[in-house]
């Protein structure tokens, strides 16, 4: 089986100007960054706001182990897979951080036969969102300390100081006094931000420090949340890229699921709406954490009716954790009244004894039950039944 990179390498990109074109998008709402990549103003949104909007699809997953169940790649696979049914579909996914991409995760781009490109480019800086949220938090840290050698007017307790600084890399020394600008307040703000306006508002609430007399000292009474919106206003433009099959797709925003709400930004999702028939998401690590903040706050602030959840298991995770764990995961899904389609993700080394197996097991849930092997094979047979005859040991 080929890498990921190979598969990457021998992909025939369009021109995003034609994935644009494909998606809907005018190409007067363009910001071209190269031939295969572009941010796309947010006029486009406006425009298409009394459009009626698609039907959001969101993937989740169990309880995930180290290495990760694979969220990303069925995203991408049954957007693509949708695309080829004949729907028009789009899949909106968050962007990578450098910590996870230089680290045992990998990049969140996708994998296999079921990624999106350009890839090398999405794992490293894309159109330079994760800096200009470096650099807009890192802005606020200096005027705190600005302000305090200038005279400290609002009388700021240099000892509680809570705003750190971000870099967006992995560093156990700077652990402490650095965080990750994915867990960056910024970050979160961003992705759940409406417009310029909204966002401005939003970041001026953000508390930096506390005075001497112990109340808050918000980013509004340093006078720099309007500064820090114009260092994001670009960045507040979602991303258009492509999947290795030519389809759409919307990479914005990255916050971490443990940290903040876990899912892309909320722009990207409703411009994906306005566009496509589907719109395939998803929310980082398990139901328990990712999804429960994707509906309690991304889907309420953005008003968003998901149509469908699909909750990814893998025998890797089934091993470690155990079938009650699947069947809890459900039951939190359940909670939010959307239907349920589980989706075993078959990795390249699994027998398909085993995985047969799995499908008997989740089967006694009573909900939809689908083998994906949409890393392996693309959209061609990359999902099926378990009574598929051409499903055999001598695929692995």
């Amino acid at each position: 089986m080929p890498t990921d990179i190979a598969i990457a390498q021998k992909a025939k990109m369009k021109l995003i100007e034609d994935i644009a074109k494909k998606a809907g998008i005018k190409l007067a709402d363009l910001e071209l960054h190269g031939c295969y990549k572009a941010k796309v103003s947010l006029d486009a949104l406006k425009r298409l706001k009394r459009k009626k909007d698609g039907k959001l699809i969101l993937v989740t997953t169990m309880t995930p182990t180290a290495q990760g169940e694979g969220k990303t790649t069925i995203t991408i696979g049954l957007a693509q897979a949708l695309q080829k049914l004949g729907k028009k579909a789009i899949v909106c996914i968050r962007e990578p951080s450098l910590g996870p991409v230089m680290g045992l995760k990998g990049g969140a781009a996708g994998g296999g036969y079921s990624q999106v490109l350009p890839m090398d480019d999405i794992n490293l800086h894309l159109t330079g969102d994760f800096h200009m949220i470096t650099s807009a938090h890192n802005l606020l840290a200096a005027m705190v300390y600005n302000h305090i050698y200038q005279g400290n007017e609002l009388q700021i307790d240099e000892n509680h100081i809570i705003w750190k600084r971000t870099m967006d890399m992995n560093d156990r020394s700077l652990r402490g006094m650095f965080d990750i600008t994915a867990s960056s307040e910024v970050m979160a703000i961003l992705c759940l931000s409406k417009s310029v306006i909204d966002m401005k508002k939003r970041l001026g609430e953000i508390i930096a420090a506390y005075n001497k007399s112990g109340r808050p000292v918000r980013a509004k009474d340093l006078k720099a949340n309007g500064a820090m919106a114009m260092l994001l206003w670009h960045a507040l433009k979602p991303n258009l890229v492509q999947t290795l099959e030519g389809g759409p797709a919307l990479i914005h925003g990255g916050p971490f699921a443990n940290i903040a709400h876990g899912c892309n930004s909320l722009v990207a999702t409703q411009l994906a709406l306005k566009l496509a028939d589907y719109v395939v998401t998803e929310a980082g690590f398990g139901s328990d954490l990712g999804a429960e903040k994707f509906f309690d706050i991304k889907c309420r602030i953005g008003k968003l009716k998901p149509a469908a959840a699909v909750l990814v298991v893998t025998r890797q995770a089934i091993d470690k954790h155990g079938y009650e764990n699947v069947y809890k995961h459900i039951e939190n899904i359940q909670l939010f009244g959307v239907p349920i389609v589980i989706a075993v993700n078959r990795k390249k080394d699994d027998p398909a004894s085993k995985i047969t197996y799995i499908m008997k097991q989740c089967e006694k849930f009573g909900m939809p039950v689908v083998v994906s092997d949409v890393w392996g094979r693309g959209w061609w047979k990359g999902i099926r039944k378990r009574d598929d005859k051409s499903y055999s040991d001598k695929e692995t």
